[in-house]
């Protein structure tokens, strides 16, 4: 192989494989370009640049294959009717949230194995579809590579039926590299030095919940992402949408964020400076309160807010409310599937996560100053401090 990666070759490869050139978006091969430039400066070695065109020939032949679909079958006529959203900082409970409203059996949710393998629609498929099996293996290196992960996320051990977020779907967009489809890669998360557009970014997510719900039984969407940036193109796309906003202590989401993020890392680049990960996501905390204190939709009424001590003191209840705050009904069916998995799925099944504080106050912060700081957002939503590590 080359020293650098080469783009256009990649592109060409792509299209001579799948006998395709409509990647349903003409700015893409100047966007894809960008990403290989990040990858090129990204000082890897020849097997590591093996392994990213691997990962590349891999998303742009699903694009590729994805937008033919929509040539092929009449997927576009499909509506997405009043789907639900959840979002929230990380580790403020969403990822759980989300989990209970994937149980319910009026309900559809977004699987690992159909966003990273999502042509043809799975609704034309068989039931013993290979690409559950691929995507199953896929997580087993992905849990076997990042042990430390199923600490902090032990949804993972739904293997290639798991939950992704909203953001997955734009892997193939190449707006942000996250590990869910770049675990093989030796390289850091990249969330920022690619042009984004919202409004692009969540055709791709409609276009994919169209793909996923051809030709299967009519269910309502049940969906997780970090929308707070993007709430207006978000209601664009989905007008009749309603999301669910959880809220929980600044200062802890940014202590178990950063922890978080290192166990990642760890396993696909090896030891993490905790006081730099520490300063980055304290800063991405501010950045996002800020935003929510800002952001004048954060008051639409299509939009509940929920503190996370009282979804933590009463789970399933949060959920019935949220119900019916979209004007649905929790059955007594979908509660039960609930406390079930809530039964059944400890969050410490793989092994406690522990963070603490001292990850702030190792870089220098004040926690008393840092609360004082958060204050305006704790009082507007009526969040408390909480009294942990």
């Amino acid at each position: 192989m080359t020293a650098r990666l080469d783009a256009g070759a990649m592109l060409r490869r792509a299209e001579a494989e799948t006998g395709l050139a409509d990647y349903g978006d003409p700015t893409l091969p100047e966007r894809f370009a960008m990403a290989v430039d990040l990858l090129n400066g990204a000082g890897m070695d020849a097997d590591g640049r093996r392994r990213a065109a691997e990962v590349c020939h891999w998303l742009l032949t699903s694009r590729l294959e994805f937008f033919e679909d929509r040539n092929r079958y009449p997927i576009a006529a499909e509506v997405i009717e009043r789907p639900m959203f959840v979002t929230g900082e990380p580790r403020s409970g969403t990822t759980l949230m989300h989990a209970l409203m994937s149980v319910d059996p009026h309900a559809r949710a977004l699987r690992f194995w159909e966003v990273m393998y999502p042509s043809p629609p799975p609704g034309i498929a068989g039931p013993d579809d290979p690409r559950r099996a691929r995507a199953d293996a896929d997580w087993r290196e992905i849990n076997t590579k990042l042990p430390k992960w199923l600490h902090s996320h032990p949804y993972n051990d739904m293997l290639g039926d798991g939950l992704p977020e909203d953001e997955r779907t734009w892997a193939f967009d190449f707006r942000v590299m996250t590990p869910t489809a770049w675990w093989r890669v030796p390289m850091q998360t990249v969330v920022g030095g690619l042009p984004t557009d919202a409004a692009a970014q969540y055709r791709i997510h409609k276009a994919m919940l169209q793909q996923f719900q051809f030709r299967r039984p009519r269910r309502y969407w049940v969906l997780k992402g970090f929308h707070g940036f993007r709430l207006r193109e978000l209601f664009d796309a989905y007008p009749d949408a309603n999301l669910l906003w959880l809220h929980r202590d600044p200062v802890q989401v940014a202590a178990s964020r950063t922890m978080m993020m290192a166990d990642i890392l760890e396993g696909i680049v090896g030891p993490v400076d905790l006081r730099a990960a520490a300063r980055l996501h304290l800063a991405l905390t501010r950045e996002s309160i800020a935003n929510t204190m800002t952001n004048p939709m954060v008051d639409d009424p299509r939009i509940m807010h929920v503190r996370y001590q009282d979804f933590i003191a009463d789970q399933v209840g949060t959920v019935r409310r949220y119900y019916e705050f979209c004007g649905r009904q929790l059955t007594e069916q979908a509660a039960e599937a609930m406390r079930a998995y809530l039964a059944e799925n400890p969050g410490d099944r793989h092994g406690r996560f522990r963070y603490s504080t001292d990850l702030l106050t190792d870089i220098g912060e004040d926690l008393d100053a840092l609360h004082e700081e958060f204050r305006p957002f704790r009082e507007r939503f009526g969040v408390a401090i909480e009294k942990r590590g």
